[in-house]
């Protein structure tokens, strides 16, 4: 085998991202619901987040940080040949997010694809866009993760409500042979946990009707302790064998990027892989829990800050409802 091909891998050549411009804050929220600040700030880490106007959809919020991301790489939209958009708050059941996506920055030539992995959707699009790019079948993806958190958020459930925002992220991938790109993927599910978060109506299970508007089910249901159990557990061992499927320990890692879902989580896998805060990126406190956006967002704006440069090794990891988790370690 050629050294060529024992470097070939799908590397990042753009990210950006959006998020709306209106804040709602910890403050805002005493209003709404019995809460207070304190009480979110310790459960969760979060102290604000954005959300999107009325008149603004999933695809949007996408469109935009694709934008970002297509100027970032100097790739024009003509040149994308394959769009994933993963989202569990699309436009509509139908059609794909990521056709909407499509018209809006008129990406004429892509084959468009929506993926459902809940708040490890964004991992699970960039591997399944990774193995289209490395059969040959595709030459440029632009990945995105995008959520409208706030039309499924149920605003009379404190327990919930304080927790998500709205925003997206986007990436632009191409095969590159010069070392940099994705070292390796690790991804699971367990389907007998869904009944500990989903959105449980609006399917073919629970179809729309009077009843299942009476009941709220169609906004986000969370068993938090059970959830925050599997989380944390499931975030780690996918950090750790991701790594050893690259051949690198936590010290050859210059940062780690998890899904920004609550701080308690996130303080837990590090303890569990045993690093300091040093190494870990967090933005939860502006943002709250994006789902799919999450980690492209947090992403774009550790490049940004200098908190990642040029030929460093990353973990992406995230955790989301299925349950579905994944990690990544990539080369920048």
């Amino acid at each position: 085998m050629s050294t060529s091909q024992t470097t070939r891998r799908v590397a990042i050549l753009g990210i950006g991202s959006y998020v709306p411009e209106r804040i709602l804050t910890n403050a805002e929220l005493e209003k709404m619901v019995d809460t207070t600040d304190e009480w979110i700030v310790t459960r969760s880490g979060i102290r604000e987040r954005h959300i999107a106007r009325d008149d603004q959809a999933t695809s949007d919020l996408g469109a935009e940080a694709a934008r970002r991301a297509l100027a970032n790489s100097g790739i024009t939209p003509d040149q994308i040949d394959l769009i994933i958009v993963a989202t569990l708050s699309p436009d509509m059941p139908f059609p794909n997010t990521a056709c909407f996506v499509q018209n809006l920055i008129g990406a004429k030539n892509a084959t468009c694809i929506g993926l459902e992995a809940a708040c490890a959707g964004f991992l699970f699009a960039v591997d399944a866009a990774s193995q289209y790019l490395l059969t040959g079948r595709f030459k440029t993806a632009l990945v995105i993760g995008a959520e409208k958190l706030s039309a499924v958020t149920d605003w009379q459930d404190r327990a919930t409500c304080v927790l998500f925002g709205d925003g997206a992220g986007a990436v632009v991938l191409q095969v590159r042979e010069s070392g940099e790109g994705i070292l390796s993927t690790v991804t699971g599910s367990d389907g007998r946990l869904n009944a500990l978060l989903n959105i449980p109506g609006g399917g073919s299970r629970n179809p729309a009707s009077l009843q299942t508007i009476e009941k709220r089910m169609h906004f986000m249901k969370m068993e938090g302790k059970e959830v925050f159990k599997h989380a944390v557990r499931a975030m780690g061992e996918a950090a750790r064998k991701a790594l050893e499927k690259a051949g690198l320990g936590m010290d050859d890692v210059a940062c780690v990027v998890p899904h920004q879902a609550n701080m308690r989580i996130v303080e837990a896998i590090r303890d569990r892989l045993g690093v300091g805060p040093e190494k870990f990126f967090i933005n939860l406190d502006k943002y709250g829990n994006m789902s799919a956006a999450s980690i492209p967002v947090a992403l774009d704006e550790a490049l940004r800050e200098g908190r990642i440069k040029k030929g460093d090794n990353i973990v992406l990891v995230a955790f989301g409802g299925g349950f579905t988790w994944g990690a990544m370690v990539v080369r920048i």
